[in-house]
């Protein structure tokens, strides 16, 4: 595997765990606390803001050999990762509009690769 590919999956997987912490963040929210405090430090708040830090480093390191015009490309694949991994963790639903989104970024992608 050449620098560019590794540095590409490193992105990918950067994105990845960017919306792993995305979705602990709405389970979070969606629990009801006994104080504010509580809101805020819990370990799912904690664990997905340290997810969050991991993710930045990680996009540092491989945006030294992603060429820029490629990253937003690559970050955009975010979209669909939260919206799958909220179907199977939120039990949210895709509407039409949803998978043409979905599609449209597809598409994007593979036309940006050729």
């Amino acid at each position: 595997m050449n620098k560019l590919s590794t540095a590409v999956c490193v992105l990918l997987i950067s994105v990845f765990i960017s919306s792993v912490s995305q979705i602990l963040l709405k389970k979070a929210a969606n629990k009801k606390y006994e104080s504010p405090v509580r809101e805020y430090l819990n370990p799912l708040v904690i664990g997905a803001y340290a997810m969050f830090f991991s993710s930045v480093i990680l996009t540092m390191l491989a945006l030294k050999a992603v060429p820029l015009s490629m990253s937003p490309i690559l970050e955009s694949t975010g979209y669909i990762f939260v919206s799958v991994l909220g179907y199977f963790f939120l039990k949210e639903r895709f509407s039409r509009r949803k998978l043409a989104g979905i599609a449209l970024i597809l598409v994007g992608i593979a036309i940006f690769s050729i």
